[in-house]
């Protein structure tokens, strides 16, 4: 995939690869016991809380080592989430972020009479 930016090339690569050039990734818990969550931020360094929903939000790349990382260190202060999900940048994401949000704008029927 090459990515576009005033006619020239910005950026190209596999999917994968494009995505991983732009921060944004994160990964999130979730947890229904409210002692587990506060053990949790206090435990985990960089989190972003809501405390509404009792969910925290860590920058990540997502990969093997990040998660095994972080399962570990809940793991060692005997913390347990309900909920592990991981958040990738999509297609979008990289295309924004790449061309500064500069979209072609498209005519639309009545602007193309």
């Amino acid at each position: 995939i090459a990515v576009l930016n005033d006619g020239k090339i910005a950026a190209e690569g596999t999917a994968e690869e494009l995505k991983r050039l732009i921060p944004g990734g994160h990964v999130r818990l979730r947890f229904t016991d409210p002692a587990a969550y506060q053990s949790a931020a206090s435990t985990l360094r960089e989190v972003t809380r809501d405390d509404e929903s009792l969910t925290l939000q860590l920058p990540s790349g997502g990969s093997q080592r990040e998660l095994r990382s972080l399962l570990d260190r809940l793991d060692a202060a005997g913390i347990e989430a309900d909920e592990l999900t991981v958040h990738t940048p999509d297609l979008d994401d990289v295309f924004f972020a790449l061309t500064g949000g500069t979209a072609i704008p498209t005519q639309s029927k009545e602007t193309a009479r």
